[in-house]
């Protein structure tokens, strides 16, 4: 997070402007996303750290909320509160958390227990296989083992010096864009050839941070706990044809029912922003049947949105967050508002 945002979150925080203007910005309540969360782990390079949150935050984040007056909810009761339209006397959190990280199991899921609070897990089968590419990490630890890289992306040849902690930040900074932006296909095809040219074991890297299936249905037995679709190899669906898309959001749903045993309800959009899920998309997802289907457009949950119930927003827990206080001006839904110019919904 930037030094000029911090100190707006904190002037929210510390000046009580957000909690006044939370009746106006609150709306029926909040969707949580997040993604690993472990204890913090210091180095100099980690450019993925913003997709991490450590238990202690997570601990001190229920608490917070707790103390503010939410009720802790699954994406079953979210979804009846949303659907419904009905303001109840408190505003409602629910947690979500994305890809199916092991450390949601291991460090998470105590956390959850012990405040009694439920959760949702969105899982990618092709993760749990090990048969996809988590490229974002990949490329990670391509930067981290090397001391200099040559590649070519989108036709155009770079070279990168990556010996010291700061050169591999630059590298990182000047090439994942490059490698996020290009085509789904082609970003897979090219992680899996740099994988294979630097020694990077794509399976096993899914295997070391991904639960396996034994493991969800471990998690999935306990009440607190849900599981949730989040397409079949994590692509952004609206950059696939609409026969693709169509594909990975339903082969997800079937593959997690047969492999739990139980019904799927709920499903996210992987990265989730108005770049990588659409209209088509919200189409899609409703006629695969999904009760609620989630995106990471910044916002709370409005009676409007039981229109959408295929685009909820969700606030995004991680790594720029990890202050209690800071998430509590986010949970008021001040930003989002502001973010929106002031509207209830993106869900353009």
């Amino acid at each position: 997070m930037s030094t000029a945002l911090k100190i707006t979150f904190e002037m929210l925080h510390r000046t009580g402007a957000s909690s006044l203007l939370r009746p106006w910005t609150q709306g029926l309540g909040v969707i949580f996303c997040m993604h690993s969360v472990r204890p913090a782990i210091t180095s100099d390079f980690a450019p993925n750290a913003n997709l991490e949150s450590t238990p202690e935050f997570l601990d001190a984040a229920i608490m917070m909320l707790k103390a503010q007056g939410y009720d802790l909810v699954s994406m079953d009761e979210a979804a009846q509160r949303i659907s419904g339209g009905q303001r109840n006397a408190n505003p409602f959190a629910a947690f979500t958390l994305d890809d199916g990280y092991r450390d949601n199991l291991k460090h998470a899921m105590p956390v959850f227990l012990h405040h009694n609070c439920p959760f949702m897990v969105y899982v990618a089968p092709g993760l749990v296989d090990g048969t996809t590419e988590m490229w974002w990490k990949a490329l990670e630890a391509i930067i981290a083992q090397q001391d200099h890289l040559d590649v070519t992306v989108g036709g155009k040849k770079l070279g990168f010096a990556a010996r010291t902690s700061k050169q591999k930040r630059m590298t990182w900074n000047n090439l994942a864009p490059r490698i996020q932006n290009l085509p789904e296909y082609e970003q897979r095809d090219w992680i899996r050839k740099a994988a294979a040219r630097y020694g990077v074991d794509l399976h096993k890297q899914c295997r070391d941070v991904i639960m396996t299936w034994d493991e969800l249905r471990q998690m999935a037995k306990h009440p607190l706990a849900s599981i949730g679709a989040h397409t079949m190899n994590h692509y952004a669906v609206k950059r696939l044809p609409a026969e693709d898309a169509t594909r990975e959001i339903f082969d997800s749903r079937g593959k997690l029912e047969r492999e739990l045993g139980m019904p799927v309800r709920h499903f996210a959009y992987p990265y989730g922003n108005v770049a990588h899920a659409g209209a088509r998309d919200f189409q899609i997802a409703a006629d695969a049947g999904f009760i609620t289907s989630v995106t990471t457009r910044l916002g709370t949950a409005f009676p409007e949105h039981a229109r959408h119930m295929q685009a909820l927003p969700r606030i995004m827990v991680s790594g720029k967050y990890q202050e209690a206080r800071w998430l509590q001006v986010l949970a008021t839904g001040l930003p989002g508002r502001l973010s929106n110019k002031g509207r209830r919904l993106n869900v353009d």
